[in-house]
């Protein structure tokens, strides 16, 4: 008896513009390619440019307790910040005596 193999390839289906279709196949033909491989290997690479723009996050169990233990600490002040926070605004009374 015969199995089904699995499907390796799922077909995806866009609609373009003559002009952005007339450009990809112009592009497509200077690298060689057909306009399936161009705008497949278009794809995956703006795919994986978004996907490592958030890579992932792996730690132990016992640092992911280490970094939750940090960041429910509660927050400490940084005194250059504070005085950067206090300052008055360029339009507030004050603003050129503090200068």
């Amino acid at each position: 008896m015969a199995t089904k193999a699995e499907r390796k390839e799922y077909p995806i289906s866009m609609r373009l513009p003559e002009a952005d279709v007339a450009m990809i196949d112009r592009a497509a033909g200077l690298r060689g390619r057909s306009r399936t491989d161009f705008v497949r290997d278009a794809a995956v690479r703006a795919a994986e440019d978004v996907l490592m723009e958030s890579p992932p996050i792996r730690m132990s169990p016992e640092g992911f307790a280490e970094f939750m233990e940090t960041v429910s600490a509660p927050a400490a002040p940084v005194p250059e910040m504070v005085e950067v926070v206090d300052r008055p605004a360029p339009w507030e009374p004050g603003y050129a005596a503090k200068r």
